[in-house]
């Protein structure tokens, strides 16, 4: 039997015994499996994943991210701190402020090594981050959203990047020839930090998407996560070109809204997102955005926790498991259903949960 079954075997199993022992915890989270593992190109098998209801002990988790800036990794610490409160254990939360700063995560992950935690969530900066790390790996350090490159690493909790990518350029493709079949057709992309975090598989994605169709990438532009930075940017694009599409994050659409309307070409440029946010839901909602991926970063903070818990616990490491990708447009049937996308209103961040 391969890996891939063997983990599979082990946590179907896992979970139906820790739903008879609850007995009351009838909830399923609808989630997919995904091999092989940590590789570009992956298949995915439906799961119906059965959460804990309570921990066994007050376990102590490091959760690394890169930063709390946007509505993204807001999302995942909403989803982080409803789950360690839902099973009791402890939770300390630390962002390194920047996909730029490596040194800083890197502090923070010697410092957890070193700390009073049973194990870390690593949101990483750099997918290859563990190999700038001389410390020994002492405790279980699990995969948290972004990929990372590690023997030592068995378990990710996210989606494949690469598939947002090819999501997203799938809906530009379509698009395109269902509205502009017999012309050229150009796709501006406002990508994230370069090569860092999953803008390199997303990308890769998108280009992969578009083979053999009329729509062509007229630029790419990168920057970290910034509403001002991207604004700069569009600034520079709009001097060189009017593209039909522009494609980036959501705060990079969230900049290219207002932009479009302040140059009146609102009607001239599509707006698409690699990744969904209250701004896009928004946008969506008053067509102003054309298509969004959603990854449901509620849910993969939720599951991060609880496959951290039931490792600690005994479970063999997951794999690759996470949710399906949602596609949302500006249909009304596609918006419904948010409470796994995206964190309360009046959610701010939060650090720490003590039980």
């Amino acid at each position: 039997m391969g890996k891939f079954w063997q983990a599979l075997l082990t946590l179907t199993t896992f979970s139906l015994s820790c739903l008879s022992a609850t007995g009351a915890n009838s909830q399923t989270w609808p989630l997919e499996q995904r091999h092989p593992f940590n590789a570009k190109i992956q298949q995915a098998q439906a799961l119906d994943y059965h959460p804990q209801s309570k921990a066994q002990q007050a376990w102590r988790i490091c959760a690394l991210v890169p930063h709390l800036k946007d509505a993204y990794w807001i999302g995942i610490d909403y989803g982080l701190i409803q789950q360690a409160k839902h099973l009791g254990v402890s939770l300390d939360l630390f962002e390194a402020g920047s996909y730029y700063h490596q040194d800083k995560q890197l502090e923070q992950l010697s410092a957890c090594m070193k700390g009073d935690y049973d194990a870390i969530l690593l949101g990483a900066v750099s997918p290859n981050l563990l190999e700038q790390f001389s410390e020994p790996l002492t405790k279980p350090v699990l995969a948290l959203v972004n990929k990372l490159n590690a023997e030592q690493v068995q378990t990710h909790i996210g989606v494949n990047w690469y598939q947002m990518g090819l999501s997203a350029g799938n809906f530009i493709k379509a698009d395109a020839k269902a509205h502009t079949p017999t012309q050229p057709t150009t796709l501006a992309l406002l990508a994230g930090p370069e090569n860092l975090g999953g803008t390199d598989l997303v990308e890769q994605g998108i280009r992969h998407a578009l083979e053999g169709s009329n729509v062509s990438i007229s630029a790419i532009q990168h920057a970290d996560n910034n509403r001002n930075l991207y604004r700069d940017q569009l600034q520079i694009l709009f001097k060189a070109q009017r593209p039909d599409y522009i494609l980036g994050s959501a705060v990079a659409i969230e900049a290219a809204v207002s932009t479009l309307k302040q140059k009146q070409l609102t009607q001239d440029i599509k707006l698409v997102s690699s990744y969904f946010s209250p701004a896009i839901l928004r946008g969506l909602k008053r067509q102003k955005v054309v298509y969004s991926n959603d990854d449901l970063v509620v849910l993969q903070g939720k599951l991060a926790i609880d496959v951290t818990v039931k490792q600690l616990e005994g479970a063999a490491p997951f794999g690759d498991i996470g949710p399906a990708i949602v596609e949302r447009t500006t249909s009304q049937n596609t918006l419904s259903d948010l409470s796994f996308s995206l964190a309360e209103a009046d959610f701010y961040p939060l650090y720490q949960v003590r039980p």
